[in-house]
C-alpha cells in the first residue's frame, strides 16, 4: 500500500491547506496511507474502539471545547490514552483555535506532529482528502500516445519511430482527440487507469520532418482533452513475415498498467496498411465488447455449430445408406 510522509502535508501548495507546525516535529517522518480523515471526539471521551491508525486526526471546535471542560490532569490522561491506543498519523487543529498546553505536550511526548490551519473543519477535511487521494494514487509514466477515439481511450505503444504520432495526427484530422503524445502520465483511480499529458509537453506532438506542433493551436480546443480513461492498448510492431499474428481475436490479451489489466491488441505495421482506420475499427469493436458483443467469439461459435451440423448430416446420410 502506498503511503506518504506527514511532512508532505506542510509542503503542499496546490490544495491550499494552510498548515503550520506547532509541535512534534519528529512526527513529520510518520506516514499516512489512507485518504480518510478522523475526528476523535468519542475517542477523547474514552471510546477508542473505532480509532484507526495512520489517519489524520482533526481537532475542531467540538474536540477543543470538550478538552476545555476537563481539568488539566483529565486532559493529559485523555490524550495519553488516545495517543497510546494506535499509531496515529498526525493531529490538525482547525479554525485557528488555540491548542491546550496539554495537547501540545502530549504530541511532543508521543512524537506526533501537531499542526494548525485557519480553515473550518469541513473545508479542511474536503481539501486534505483531495490532497491525499492525489498523493496516494498509484502513478507512472509511459512512452506512447493516448487518443480519444469514438469516446474510447486508446493507448498506442511501440518502439520509437514506428509511427505512433503520425497515426495520432491522422486520427486528429478525422475529428478524434489527442490526450498525450510521447509521455503519458497514468494514474489508478477506483480500479481504472487514467492517462493525461505531461504538463510540460501536453497538446504538443513531434512529427519527424516537421518538428514540434501544437495540436490545440492548429485544430482548436475540440481536438484535445486533458485526461481520458484508458480502455484499450494497441501495441504497434513492425511486420515480421516469420511471426504468427492473431487472425481471429478469440482470446483476449491484457497489459497490466499500474496494477490494472487493460485489453491489449498487437497490430503489425507495414506499408499500405491504413493504421488510422484500423485504430478506428478497434475502437468500435471495443465499444461492442463493452456492450457484451464479442464478434470473434460469436463468429467462432457459429462456425462450430455449422461444423457440428455438417458432421451430423453426414452421419445421418451414412446411416440411411
Amino acid at each position: 500500500m502506498k503511503s506518504i510522509r506527514i511532512s508532505q502535508l506542510l509542503e503542499d501548495e496546490g490544495h491550499d491547506l494552510r498548515l503550520t507546525l506547532m509541535a512534534g516535529s519528529q512526527g513529520l517522518k510518520r506516514t499516512v496511507d489512507s485518504s480518510r480523515i478522523q475526528k476523535p471526539g468519542l475517542a477523547l471521551a474514552g471510546f477508542t474502539e473505532h480509532l484507526h491508525p495512520h489517519r489524520v486526526q482533526v481537532f475542531g471546535n467540538t474536540e477543543i471545547s470538550y478538552l476545555a471542560t476537563l481539568p488539566e490532569e483529565g486532559q493529559r490522561a485523555s490524550l495519553a490514552k488516545l495517543f497510546g491506543e494506535e499509531d496515529l498519523a498526525c493531529v490538525v487543529v482547525t479554525k485557528a483555535l488555540d491548542a491546550p498546553k496539554a495537547l501540545v505536550d502530549a504530541c511532543e511526548a508521543a512524537g506526533l506532529a501537531l499542526m494548525k490551519t485557519p480553515l473550518l473543519s469541513s473545508e479542511f477535511i474536503q481539501r486534505v482528502q483531495m490532497f491525499l487521494e492525489d498523493a496516494l494514487t498509484e502513478s507512472s509514466s509511459l512512452h506512447g500516445v493516448l487518443m480519444d477515439v469514438f469516446g474510447v481511450g486508446i493507448l498506442l505503444l511501440g518502439k520509437s519511430g514506428i509511427g505512433k504520432s503520425e497515426i495520432a495526427l491522422d486520427l486528429v484530422m478525422r475529428g478524434h482527440r489527442l490526450v498525450a503524445d510521447d509521455i503519458v502520465d497514468v494514474t489508478r483511480r477506483k480500479g481504472a487507469v487514467y492517462g493525461a499529458g505531461n504538463p510540460v509537453i501536453k497538446h504538443h506532438m513531434e512529427i519527424r520532418g516537421l518538428g514540434i506542433i501544437n495540436i490545440k493551436d492548429l485544430f482548436g480546443v475540440s481536438a484535445v482533452r486533458e485526461q481520458k480513461k484508458i480502455e484499450l492498448v494497441i501495441e504497434l510492431q513492425e511486420w515480421d513475415p516469420h511471426q504468427e499474428y492473431d487472425r481471429l481475436g478469440v482470446e483476449d490479451k491484457h497489459l497490466q498498467i499500474v496494477g490494472v489489466d487493460i485489453p491489449l491488441s498487437v497490430v503489425p505495421v507495414r506499408p499500405g496498411r491504413n493504421m488510422a482506420t484500423i485504430v478506428e475499427v478497434a475502437a468500435r469493436n471495443q465499444l461492442l465488447k463493452l456492450q457484451g458483443h464479442h464478434s470473434a467469439r460469436e463468429f467462432a461459435e457459429r462456425l462450430n455449430r455449422a461444423i457440428a451440423q455438417g458432421a451430423m448430416r453426414r452421419n445421418l446420410g451414412e446411416e440411411v445408406e
